[in-house]
C-alpha cells in the first residue's frame, strides 16, 4: 500500500496543529495571504518581524524536513514545465487571494472548522474554480 497518505495525513496535522497554535497564542486566524499582504502592503508594520518569521518558516520548514530525511530532488511534482503558465498561475493565485480576503489557510483550514459561512462558501468556490480551470487546461486545451 502506498505510504503517501500518511504523508498528506502527516502534513494535514501540522497545519492544523500550527494553526490552533497561531489562534490559541496569537488570537488571530492564520492566513498566509493576510500574513504576507500585510507585510506587502505596509498596513501591518507594528508585527513585521512575527509575520516576517512565520513566512520565513513556512518556506524553511519543508525543506528542512526533505534535508533531513535524506531527499534531495529525486520527487516527482507534477508540476508543468511550462513557465509562463507556472508564473500566471502564481500571479492569479495572488490576485484571487486578495479579492477573497483569505486563502486556503485563512478560509479553509481556519475558517471551515469555525463554521464560517464566509470561509466555507469561499473554499467551495475557489476548490471549484480550480477542478474548472485544470478541467479545461488540462483536457480542453491539453495544457498540463
Amino acid at each position: 500500500m502506498p505510504a503517501d497518505w500518511l504523508w498528506g495525513l502527516l502534513g494535514g496535522l501540522l497545519i492544523g496543529s500550527a494553526a490552533s497554535a497561531y489562534l490559541l497564542i496569537n488570537g488571530r486566524i492564520m492566513g498566509a495571504s493576510g500574513i504576507l499582504g500585510g507585510l506587502v502592503d505596509g498596513s501591518h508594520r507594528a508585527d513585521w518581524l512575527e509575520r516576517g518569521a512565520f513566512l520565513a518558516a513556512l518556506v524553511a520548514v519543508p525543506g528542512l524536513l526533505v534535508w533531513g530525511m535524506g531527499g534531495g530532488g529525486g520527487h516527482d511534482t507534477h508540476l508543468t514545465r511550462n513557465a509562463a503558465l507556472i508564473i500566471g498561475s502564481g500571479l492569479l493565485t495572488g490576485i484571487g487571494t486578495r479579492l477573497a480576503n483569505g486563502c486556503t489557510s485563512g478560509h479553509g483550514v481556519c475558517g471551515i472548522p469555525r463554521l464560517s459561512r464566509r470561509g466555507i462558501v469561499a473554499s467551495a468556490l475557489y476548490v471549484g474554480a480550480g477542478m474548472a480551470v485544470v478541467t479545461v487546461l488540462r483536457h480542453g486545451l491539453g495544457w498540463l
